[in-house]
């Protein structure tokens, strides 16, 4: 059997080695794809610390490879598959399914109770069986998926782009969510981060006629005001109280939506000043996981018809829609600046990513 590099991690908490391992062979309906880029998530290291008692998710078992967005070539595929073929462009969705509980059943994969990101964590003890039937994150040379868990790449989509996808989906994914679009005023919080800024590209992209931007960095808002500053109002935190500002800036009103990408650790009265921010009917989706609890006046939401929604993930389907917004134009992925770096250099390019340097800045493993 041919053989091929991967950085593994063999202890919790650990550093990533090179191996030699033997390359995959696809299964009926998988395909194998030659990577040729991987997305490094800031909150990896957190992940790879996640085992024994300590562990709050499920992870693959040691030695893991991990890597959660993955793009590339399909080198291979299984006796089963169609419509996929050697040399198509593509992008791994990692979001795995057991694919027939019910929700799967039901089409509502994401809400699958085995449902597993390859390469990063899983939502309960059956992810440990989908680890094992797909084992490869995308910090490989080769990994294989399931020819349905693949969107197809445009030229105009570089494997670089592509491999900030899954930032991209989970905001596409929950601006969908928020009923974003033409003559919708959106506000994200967190305008300047990794979630952020994709969401503020996707926004307009799909015609929002206003989208306000709130964050710390005034330099990096400024960046993102200037990608359209007939459409992108921006804010910097502390300047002036959030709900204040959106109705100010939307004639008393209040947004359509808010897209709230702020992570575990932010203070709860973020979210609840953007809540503020919402007009009568308005949608808040949280799709960045901040932990804190809220406390919030039900019977004031209920009257005013305000909804609160989790967004986990996006599907294929949604993966698909944005790669044809951007061969058409209206999804600017140029912004980005790729910091590449090779798979000997993963440990470095995970404390690079650790840096946390805001949205612009595109960390990537080239394999």
């Amino acid at each position: 059997m041919a053989s091929m590099n991967a950085a593994r991690v063999h202890m919790p908490g650990g550093a990533f080695q090179v191996d030699e391992i033997d390359r995959p062979v696809p299964r009926a309906h998988d395909v194998v794809i030659a990577i040729k880029a991987a997305g490094v998530v800031p909150n990896l290291r957190n992940v790879m610390s996640n085992y024994g008692d300590r562990s709050y998710l499920t992870v693959p078992e040691l030695p893991a490879i991990y890597g959660l967005d993955a793009a590339g070539v399909v080198e291979e595929v299984g006796e089963m598959v169609t419509g996929i073929a050697p040399g198509d462009r593509v992008y791994i969705n990692p979001g795995r399914s057991c694919g027939s509980c019910h929700a799967c059943r039901s089409l509502d994969a994401i809400n699958c109770t085995a449902y597993t990101f390859q390469g990063y964590f899983g939502f309960g003890p059956a992810s440990k069986q989908v680890y094992r039937n797909y084992p490869y994150g995308g910090f490989s040379q080769y990994a294989t998926a399931p020819a349905n868990g693949l969107v197809k790449l445009p030229e105009a989509v570089s494997f670089e782009q592509a491999a900030r996808f899954g930032y991209l989906g989970t905001a596409y994914s929950g601006l969908i969510k928020a009923g974003v679009g033409a003559g919708r005023t959106v506000l994200i919080n967190g305008a300047s981060g990794t979630l952020g800024l994709g969401a503020v590209l996707l926004a307009r992209a799909m015609g929002a006629t206003r989208i306000l931007g709130v964050a710390r960095n005034r330099e990096l808002l400024e960046r993102a005001r200037a990608i359209d500053p007939a459409r992108i109002f921006v804010l910097s935190s502390g300047d002036e109280p959030v709900d204040e500002w959106a109705h100010r800036m939307t004639g008393g009103l209040g947004v359509d939506a808010v897209l709230d990408t702020m992570g575990p650790g932010a203070p709860s009265q973020v979210m609840i000043d953007a809540i503020g921010a919402l007009r009568r009917g308005g949608r808040l989706v949280d799709v960045g996981g901040m932990n804190a609890p809220i406390s919030v006046n039900m019977h004031q939401l209920m009257c005013a018809q305000i909804s609160l929604i989790g967004s986990l993930w996006f599907t294929v389907a949604e993966g698909q829609d944005m790669a044809a917004m951007a061969a058409a134009g209206t999804l600017d992925l140029s912004v980005f600046e790729h910091r590449i770096f090779s798979l000997d250099q993963a440990n470095e390019a995970l404390a690079t990513a650790e840096q946390r340097a805001g949205g612009f800045v595109n960390v990537v493993v080239r394999p």
